[in-house]
């Protein structure tokens, strides 16, 4: 296989995106995987650092909510809730908002079906456009 060149890694398109159907809510919502920087911008909010600069413990607080605002877009792949619009996003359904996390944990390579895909014991997923639920 040869080696990529820069131009070609930028060109490809390989962010993965589902509309996930949420009855509760009367229609789908549209879930993009995140990026490799948005990926660390999530994992960087869930640390809380001391006044020394240390690791002091684990924000879980609206942890949920604050993964599904940055992977709930709208057609044009813009997302629909601020990093500062999270608690308004974690006050919905709980039900639903697990259900979706869930959702977007796997396209975005997080969880433990991330560590499953990589050791090759689950079924890849969907790359590209799809509709399934």
């Amino acid at each position: 296989m040869a080696l990529l060149t820069r131009v070609q890694i930028d060109a490809a398109d390989d962010r993965t995106w589902e509309d996930v159907p949420v009855p509760e809510w009367g229609g789908e919502v549209r879930l993009l995987g995140l990026s490799g920087t948005e990926r660390d911008a999530y994992e960087a909010s869930m640390v809380r650092v001391g006044t020394t600069g240390k690791v002091s413990g684990v924000n879980l607080l609206d942890a949920s909510a604050r993964l599904l605002a940055r992977c709930i877009v709208d057609e044009d792949f813009q997302r629909l809730y601020t990093d500062k619009e999270v608690q308004a996003l974690g006050a919905r359904n709980g039900k639903v908002i697990k259900r979706l996390y869930a959702k977007a944990q796997k396209i975005s390579g997080l969880g433990k079906d991330a560590a499953e895909d990589a050791a090759g014991n689950s079924e890849p997923a969907p790359s590209g456009p799809s509709t399934s639920a």
